[in-house]
């Protein structure tokens, strides 16, 4: 047993180290009201003070007196009238304006009535326990768009910095999820707008409790009131990303009153957002998760301890963190190097990567947390000045130039100073001696690794490379796991779904997967193999790619070449710009460099008869391997030259990086610098999804991410971490429409698959990682002792129970449907990546269009439903909108029907029975089937349907704003400036001072609520235009 183990735990650890339940469940049924008191009266035990507040200006006077009590200062009427209305209530601050003082300025200055300045503290970050805690509930609003009543509210020094929503035992959380967007549409930004103070959100029904950070909310807020274009790409704004909290162990903690002894224990939530968050340069806030958590404090703990025993320089000083590839590693990385260089003994902290790509990711990734915070270096002379430079605290740096500074400076003065050295997924082949190196030279070191595929014995390599350690060898022992099962189960990575592709007739495993025979890899290689894979991929890359699904808005890097081929990064600006992709980008794995050579060659041939909008984007890169036998399958390859590479090889990849260039108009070639641009291209235009598919050999299979690349062909074996790590490339959430990453091996790969899961997850772990078959999802399966209904069962009841046409009375029957259609939507959208799945929905088009529209009408109702009760508004309903619109009719096939109308003189009222079945079928149409009616009424016979349409929509797009303007008075010239600022950016910002400079000036005696109610029916009216006109038209106002 570890020596330190003592004190690794101790009372003031944020993740308690393991929970066994408390609470005792009652047998009796338990109402919301009941469920609210019992949590507030759990938190009065654990000192959190009980107010009861009626109205905000209890609210704003208790909030002064405890910034009085935190201060230890009183303010004179003047003083705090001024604070308050200047700095805390500003009326051009929004909630990315009010995140930045609670995370970043949280200290003020306070002009005095006598001119001097005084620092006024919002929180106190140094000693957390300062800061005052009270509880309030049942807070009413009567001055947003219509009253509602908050469950829960936790003041910090007065501010409300945390939200609780609950929903009865039995009710989906989601709604309390819904319940707080509502919220925020209607009433959080009313009054003086102190409910946009709050950063963190806790919703719970009493058995399943999760948090999640404001910029969840609002990101998920400012795309509810985008079009569909903006739904995909949500990189943290859906309730796919809320989070479960969980001890030590990662064992979630679920219930209300379990959260609230642990979660919500004074210290555990100071130290969440005063210090567990992290507000990036893109405004997002991102609240830590415990394992992130625990991990950071682990290694902190361990620091503190080998200091005060003097053990630095020895592996008693360090360990490894064993957290799953796409777990948020870089963040949890960050706020260790951040916390750790502020610790008095400690000098420096390096960041080592493997790689020099990785080296220029890690610092992108740095800089968003916080920018300017870490310092990179592209030589190893750089490197040396800033291991003198007593304001770099943390270096990101490669492995290999940390090496070349310990053979060049044998005297550096940083060898014998404090450092904390960090090294992510340093495992390649030349690791050891450079590991051997880097601990001879530094006599003060305290050495962590960061990895997601640990190297046991069991998968160290054997072949004659006597310094590869295992992990542990390397850093010590392990000090937190986080594993691929761990990820799944909390939903924080996806799934694989795998295909086996047979491609030859005989058996494809041998009895010693270490044995693969010339011959056998010969018959791999015959051109028939190839040619059906290459012709499989094509016919089946929109499927698997999900490319005919609904197109999402996503930011794309315009300026890459420039930003490539900069000698100074930091110089140079990245431009960005909203577009619109529709589905995602795969790699292709394959075994060799002559395999690549004749895929690529393959596709080319193939693809030179199609036009070419239709052709994939196919690239390649790869360069010489120093190993060809690694067991793993996965070797080193050198992403900074190509000089080892063979004549032939050479020539060849030489030609597609001319293909490429022609492709992209850019100029790489061979050439060592050229090709570290090149390899610097290719991964920016893969993660902006211009690239479809990308053949390498072993290049970009680890430690390469793209949110939008969901699939891996594989025609390589892979082993154990080579496989998990290559098979890991594809399983980044985005949305609730990218359900798993999809693995297609054209190699039996399924004996090593099985192996790597259970290696890096447990023995049971395949269940989890793995999806269901075909079979199962269709026609159902057990699961324990219940019994999940399959696709055709779903349909059946579907069709018996709601036949299409029929209206659907009583609410009761109303919610059925909406459930089971719902479930329908859920197990289609699995369905659709399956091969087998073509030809059997079941349903024709037409009746999916006539469902669709039920779905939708049921959607408007249940929304526009105006009970006069705020609490059970959609209480226990959940609706798929985002699967709807994967599948929906956009504009082009409304025009391609209107076209087929027009051909016909305009006679044929069946194709117009069409058109308005496909637009009531539409969510994104139905705000526009006025504007497409009036274009069908204005056809003439000598019309052009589709440059008609676009001078239509134009001047109805000027008409309806320009109303907009005159009904509310507003600045035309700002305002069209503000219109085309969301259009450029895809969609409407509605905090800073853009929105300010439209509205008409308002007299300073005008009501605060007033103002505000004005500012927010602007607001709603121009989202109205906006999403009625934003996938439309892309002309500019003048």
């Amino acid at each position: 047993m570890d020596k330190y183990n003592i004190v690794a735990e101790n009372p003031e650890s944020t993740v308690v180290a393991e929970y066994e339940a408390i609470y005792k469940r009652e047998l009796t049924y338990q109402t919301e009201d009941q469920l609210e008191k019992a949590f507030v009266k759990q938190l009065q035990t654990q000192a959190y003070g009980y107010l009861t507040i009626g109205s905000e200006a209890e609210l704003i006077n208790n909030l002064r007196q405890q910034l009085q009590k935190l201060n230890n200062y009183t303010f004179s009427d003047s003083e705090w009238d001024h604070f308050f209305k200047n700095k805390i209530a500003n009326q051009n601050s929004g909630i990315e304006e009010k995140t930045t003082l609670v995370q970043e300025d949280h200290v003020q200055l306070l002009t005095r009535d006598d001119g001097t300045v005084k620092n006024i503290y919002l929180l106190d970050k140094s000693n957390i326990h300062n800061n005052q805690l009270q509880v309030i509930n049942q807070y009413e609003v009567a001055d947003g768009q219509r009253p509602n009543r908050y469950d829960v509210t936790i003041l910090v020094n007065g501010l409300p910095l945390v939200h609780i929503e609950l929903k009865k035992r039995g009710v989906d959380i989601k709604e309390a999820f819904n319940q707080i967007n509502r919220y925020n549409r209607e009433s959080f930004w009313s009054g003086s707008g102190l409910f946009e103070y709050v950063q963190l959100f806790v919703i719970s029904n009493g058995t399943y409790t999760k948090y999640y950070s404001n910029s969840t909310r609002f990101s998920h807020i400012k795309e509810q009131n985008q079009t569909a274009a903006k739904k995909g790409k949500r990189s943290s704004n859906s309730f796919e990303f809320t989070s479960w909290w969980a001890d030590a162990n990662n064992k979630p903690i679920t219930d209300l009153m379990d959260f609230g002894r642990t979660f919500f224990a004074k210290h555990t939530l100071l130290n969440i957002i005063c210090k567990y968050c992290v507000f990036t340069t893109d405004k997002l806030l991102l609240a830590m998760r415990p394992y992130q958590i625990v991990a950071t404090e682990r290694i902190l703990s361990r620091v503190n301890v080998a200091n005060n025993y003097k053990s630095y320089g020895t592996i008693d000083a360090g360990g490894y963190i064993w957290h799953t590839t796409g777990s948020g590693k870089t963040l949890t990385s960050f706020k260790t190097a951040q916390l750790a260089c502020k610790l008095p003994f400690i000098h420096k902290v390096l960041f080592v990567v493997d790689r020099k790509d990785l080296d220029y990711q890690t610092m992108k990734e740095y800089d968003k947390f916080e920018k300017g915070a870490a310092n990179s270096n592209t030589n190893t002379s750089i490197l040396k000045k800033q291991l003198s430079d007593p304001n770099a605290n943390i270096i990101i740096t490669t492995i290999q130039k940390l090496s070349i500074l310990i053979k060049k400076e044998k005297n550096h003065a940083v060898f014998s100073q404090p450092l904390v050295i960090i090294f992510d997924e340093c495992h390649r082949s030349q690791f050891g001696d450079m590991h051997k190196a880097i601990t001879k030279a530094f006599k003060k070191y305290f050495l962590f690794g960061f990895t997601g595929t640990p190297i046991f014995a069991i998968n160290a390599s054997s072949s004659n490379k006597p310094n590869l350690k295992t992990t542990e060898q390397a850093f010590g022992n392990k000090l937190h796991t986080y594993t691929i099962v761990d990820a799944i189960n909390d939903k924080n990575v996806l799934p694989f779904r795998i295909d086996y592709i047979r491609t030859m007739k005989e058996q494809e495993n041998i009895k010693d997967e270490k044995v693969w025979d010339i011959d056998r890899e010969r018959a791999m290689a015959a051109p028939e193999r190839i040619s059906n894979i290459v012709t499989y991929i094509l016919e089946h890359f929109d499927q698997k790619t999900k490319r005919n699904s609904k197109p999402y808005s996503f930011t794309s890097l315009k300026n890459i070449y420039e930003v490539v081929s900069a000698k100074d990064r930091n110089k140079i600006d990245e431009v960005k710009q909203k577009i619109r992709l529709t589905g995602f980008n795969s790699i292709f794995a394959v075994s060799s460099i002559d395999f690549a050579r004749t895929y690529y060659n393959e596709f080319k041939k193939q693809q030179i008869t199609l036009p070419e909008i239709q052709r994939l984007k196919v690239a390649t890169i790869f360069s010489f391997g120093v190993n060809d036998d690694e067991e793993d399958g996965v070797t080193d390859e050198n992403s900074e030259s190509t000089e080892q590479l063979s004549a032939t090889d050479r020539d060849f990849l030489d030609a597609a990086i001319s293909d490429y260039n022609q492709l992209f108009k850019t100029n790489y070639d061979t050439s060592t610098d050229k090709f570290q641009n090149y390899y610097k291209d290719v991964s920016l235009r893969m993660k902006n999804r211009e690239i479809d598919l990308l053949i390498v050999v072993n290049m970009f299979l680890t430690g390469f991410d793209a949110t939008t690349l969901n699939t891996l062909w594989v025609d390589k074996n892979l082993r154990l971490h080579g496989l998990l790590q290559a098979f890991s490339r594809t399983n980044r959430i985005l949305n609730s429409v990218k359900t798993f990453g999809n693995i297609v091996c054209f190699r039996n790969l399924e004996k090593a698959t099985n192996e790597s899961i259970a290696l890096f997850g447990d023995k049971e772990a395949g269940g989890i990682v793995l999806l269901k078959t075909f079979d199962e999802y269709y026609n159902g399966y057990k699961d324990g002792d219940k019994v999940v209904p399959g696709y055709v069962s779903l349909i059946s009841e579907l069709t018996s129970k709601f036949p299409v046409g029929e209206q659907i009375i009583g609410e009761q029957n109303q919610k059925a449907f909406i459930r089971l259609y719902g479930a329908i939507l859920k197990a289609k959208n699995i369905l659709s990546a399956f091969d087998e799945f073509t030809g059997k929905e079941i349903l024709s088009e037409r009746d999916v269009q006539d469902y669709h529209s039920m779905y939708i009408n049921l959607y408007h109702e249940f929304r526009n439903r105006n009970t006069g009760d705020a609490e059970n508004v959609n209480d226990d309903i959940v609706f798929e909108m985002e699967l709807i619109k994967q599948v929906e009719i956009n504009i082009d096939y409304i025009l391609e029907l209107i076209r087929k109308y027009h051909e016909s003189h305009l006679k044929d009222k069946e194709i117009i029975i069409s058109i308005n079945k496909a637009i009531d079928s539409s969510v994104e149409l139905r705000n526009k089937k006025d504007l497409i009616q009036k274009f069908i009424q204005s056809l003439t016979p000598g019309a052009k349907v589709a440059d008609d349409w676009q001078s239509f929509v134009d001047e109805k797009k000027m008409e309806e704003l320009d109303e907009i303007i005159e009904a509310e008075k507003l600045d035309k010239e700002e305002t069209y400036k503000f219109i085309n600022n969301a259009f450029r950016d895809g969609y409407v910002q509605t905090t800073g001072t853009g929105l300010a400079k439209i509205l008409p000036p308002v007299s300073r005696f005008t009501p605060t609520g007033e103002r505000t109610q004005k500012r927010e029916t602007v607001i709603e009216k121009i989202k109205a235009f906006f999403n009625r006109f934003w996938d439309i038209s892309g002309s500019m106002l003048e």
